[in-house]
């Protein structure tokens, strides 16, 4: 892998959010064996392969109203890592809570320059 490659993957991952495109960077720029690692400890800390990316998405969907989100980066790291960060101004819709956040998002490429681990940093 080179480092336009993952350049490359992290520019795309980052207009494909902030368009709201979210569900085309599942299909397009994830290996089919990625993992995603949460900062809390909970059922959801570790969502291992695409179904159970796609699956988390699902359930954030489901959960959260989304009023706003900034995308801030890519911010390269080496040749195979990169982070972004995300702002979010969401409401609970269970609980009709609004709360606004912030995490950092660390992706791993491979050498095919596909995303094989996502980690997300937050306050919890």
């Amino acid at each position: 892998m080179t480092r336009s490659s993952m350049i490359e993957t992290a520019e795309t991952l980052v207009r494909l959010c902030r368009e709201g495109r979210e569900a085309e960077a599942l299909e397009s720029l994830y290996d089919p064996a990625c993992v995603s690692v949460e900062a809390t400890a909970d059922d959801m800390a570790v969502a291992e392969g695409l179904a159970a990316i796609r699956g988390k998405h699902a359930w954030w969907a489901e959960n959260f109203e989304m009023h706003d989100s900034s995308v801030e980066g890519p911010f390269p790291h080496r040749e195979d890592r990169f982070a972004v960060i995300f702002g979010m101004d969401t409401t609970e819709k269970a609980t009709g809570q609004r709360s606004q956040m912030r995490e950092v998002a660390v992706y791993t490429v491979n050498a095919g320059g596909r995303i094989v681990r996502e980690e997300f940093y937050y306050g919890t």
